[in-house]
């Protein structure tokens, strides 16, 4: 076998090494095993020794062929044969070829590495453990943290990171509702099975992904894979500290901005996804304008707002301690995704749509795929770049970090009016409510859907204490809450039902808060819908929407507020059962069943109460609590069942009671 050694001076430097004098063997050793490890998937690797790099008198590449001595030859053969086969691990066997040179006494000895289809590490002499080494441009470096773990997926001496069994976490520390849901929705729910089977290390959901849970060789042990716990976790961060979502919104172009909005979105990556979608929905609202030829023109494209999410969240590196971040400022949207690319695209073919579909965590692109948050392997970037083109919305811009990739939605250039809402908060800022009011009104009468202006329009209107305008506004506009995200229908239900003694109001804060209350929700968005549900006199909605949130999430049980707020709810109830109680238009059975429900309700309201004085940690909630026990105490003593009336007599107990 004869190689062409100007040849080879022509192949990209990552797939040879020349060492002139060789004054250090271990270098051999390690290229050799970089080589081997193939890392870019070039082949393998030839470790020239005995000739150099160097450049002529015009800049041009040649090479010099200094060549070594026999003796120094068959020493360094020996030696790099004897250690790639006893340090090693596993063998390497490099082929060897000898060349002249213009120098008699001289040869040229070339190593030819193949590229093997293990991944092999080497103990170098003094060292405790061994060390896996790959090849990045013209440097043979040791493979560490996320470059050591791709380089064992790809060898297949580890498993890619989602189907890994986590053997920190147990079986019960999957959600039992959650996951069946999750199936049911899918369609690979099957009542008919034992719910056991679906933990079992044996059962496959899917030929495209593992069983859900792993069994350990050693203690023979079922564990949950990484991606289980990430699609059906109760907490997912226990496990992965970086599994959340740090959403922040600021006001301007940058982090200067003064103020700004800051949401930790936490839960398992489906509902994340969900959650991160809906708040980015809110700022795909529509500009009009009547004088362009395109008049409805929506700021940031749906489609590529839902794709840069499920890209952010699905390819992600779990094994980071960094969050995903996502910052909305006023002129584009920037999601970071920890995680840098997989070295088999190059950045270039990334930011063009046009590298080949590969899919970091194979099993949650899955579960995404069935839940119809994602689309085909390989779509998403080229969706990103359709959906924002044919919107007439800037290029989008993807910065490609060694920790991170970050995608930066520019917004579309008719919304530079959003700058009118910082102008409006400063008249509201200055004490100029009435001309705040006439502003934002002229800007919703514009555009009617966007969430800002409708958010601002309500903190305006409750600061004048005019809260029927919402009202009014909505009546006019013909507004729908699913045309608006969550969290505004909440502040626009919210200030609804701060409009006494009006049916018509309260019944469009109930279709409103009704609209929301079956969203996946936070633990704020839901006391705030359950105090508007009790300020529109639904106590029940109110007690059904935290028994609800508290099934769903079990620490709920634990807050003080919502359990406050549930026994304030069932108090007025049982007021309610006692004016029912005394009604003399009644019969004394019914006016009977309601003392008992009455006094049902005070159980439960005690109960409740109590809790949230176990649980409160501020003091001023501690007093109203307090108040409230004494409050029901006064009423328990009011609904006691009176005592049974001799033969004869009449009723001497409560007023209105039998």
């Amino acid at each position: 076998m004869r190689f062409d050694l100007k040849e080879l001076s022509q192949r990209e430097s990552e797939q040879v090494e020349w060492k002139e004098n060789v004054a250090d063997v271990d270098d051999v050793i390690k290229t050799a095993v970089a080589f081997a490890n193939d890392f870019s998937n070039l082949g393998g690797g030839y470790i020239v020794c005995g000739a150099c790099e160097q450049k002529d008198e015009h800049g041009f590449q040649r090479i010099m062929l200094s060549g070594l001595t026999a003796d120094r030859c068959k020493e360094l053969e020996n030696k790099v044969l004897s250690d790639c086969r006893t340090k090693v691990d596993p063998p390497v066997v490099p082929i060897i070829e000898e060349q002249q040179t213009e120098f008699p006494d001289r040869r040229i000895l070339v190593f030819v590495v193949p590229a093997s289809g293990s991944a092999h590490s080497y103990r170098a002499g003094g060292k405790d453990a061994s060390t896996y080494y790959i090849r990045i441009g013209r440097e043979t470096r040791e493979a560490r943290n996320g470059l050591l773990r791709e380089l064992l997926v790809r060898k297949g001496a580890l498993e890619p990171w989602d189907r890994r069994v986590n053997q920190v976490a147990q079986v019960a520390d999957i959600d039992p509702l959650l996951l069946r849901d999750t199936l049911n929705q899918i369609g690979l729910w099957d009542p008919n099975r034992a719910f056991d089977d679906y933990l079992s290390s044996d059962f496959r959901l899917s030929t495209f992904t593992p069983p859900l849970a792993g069994r350990v060789p050693l203690t023979d042990r079922v564990h949950p894979r990484n991606f289980t716990l990430l699609m059906f976790g109760k907490e997912p961060t226990r496990f992965f500290p970086g599994a959340y979502v740090a959403f922040s919104i600021y006001r301007g172009k940058d982090r200067s901005e003064p103020t700004a909005e800051r949401n930790t979105i936490m839960g398992t990556i489906g509902n994340q996804a969900r959650k991160l979608i809906d708040l980015l929905n809110a700022e795909a609202y529509v500009a009009f304008d009547k004088t362009d030829e395109m008049p409805n023109q929506v700021k940031y494209p749906l489609r590529a707002l839902q794709e840069a999410v499920v890209n952010s969240l699905v390819h992600r590196d779990y094994e980071s301690d960094q969050p995903t971040r996502v910052t909305v400022f006023s002129d584009r949207i920037e999601i970071n995704s920890p995680g840098t690319l997989p070295r088999t695209m190059t950045p270039d073919q990334f930011r063009q749509g046009k590298a080949s579909p590969f899919w970091r965590n194979q099993a949650l692109a899955y579960f995404f795929n069935k839940l119809q948050l994602a689309q085909a392997e390989g779509q998403g970037i080229p969706t990103i770049l359709r959906a924002m083109r044919e919107e007439g919305c800037p290029e989008p811009v993807f910065e490609i970090n060694p920790e991170s990739v970050i995608c930066i939605l520019p917004a579309h250039p008719r919304h530079e009016a959003i700058r009118e809402l910082a102008r409006i908060e400063n008249k509201l800022i200055l004490g100029q409510h009435e001309e705040a009011l006439r502003d934002i009104e002229a800007l919703l009468d514009h555009d009617p859907l966007n969430f800002r202006s409708l958010e601002l329009f309500c903190e305006i209107v409750n600061m004048l204490k005019r809260p029927r305008l919402v009202f009014d506004f909505i009546q006019k506009h013909g507004l729908r809450p699913a045309q608006i995200n969550t969290g505004t229908v909440i502040v626009v239900a919210s200030t609804l039902s701060k409009v006494d003694g009006d049916h018509a109001v309260r019944n469009v804060a109930e279709e409103w808060l009704s609209h929301v209350s079956h969203a996946q929700l936070e633990l704020a968005e839901v006391k705030r819908i359950a105090l508007s549900y009790r300020k529109v006199g639904n106590d029940d909605e109110a007690i059904k929407l935290i028994d609800d949130f508290m099934g769903r999430s079990p620490a709920a049980a634990q807050h003080s507020s919502l359990l406050d707020i549930r026994g304030r709810a069932r108090i007025d109830l049982a007021k309610r059962c006692i004016e029912t109680a005394r009604s003399s238009e009644l019969s004394p059975t019914l006016r009977g069943k309601a003392w008992d429900r009455c006094r049902e309700y005070l159980a439960q309201a005690e109960s409740d109460l109590r809790k949230a004085l176990e649980y409160v940690k501020n003091q001023t909630d501690k007093d109203y609590i307090e108040k409230d026990l004494e409050f029901l105490s006064t009423m328990k003593s009011f609904a006691q069942r009176p005592p049974m009336r001799p033969k004869g007599t009449a009723w001497r107990g409560h007023r209105g009671s039998r």
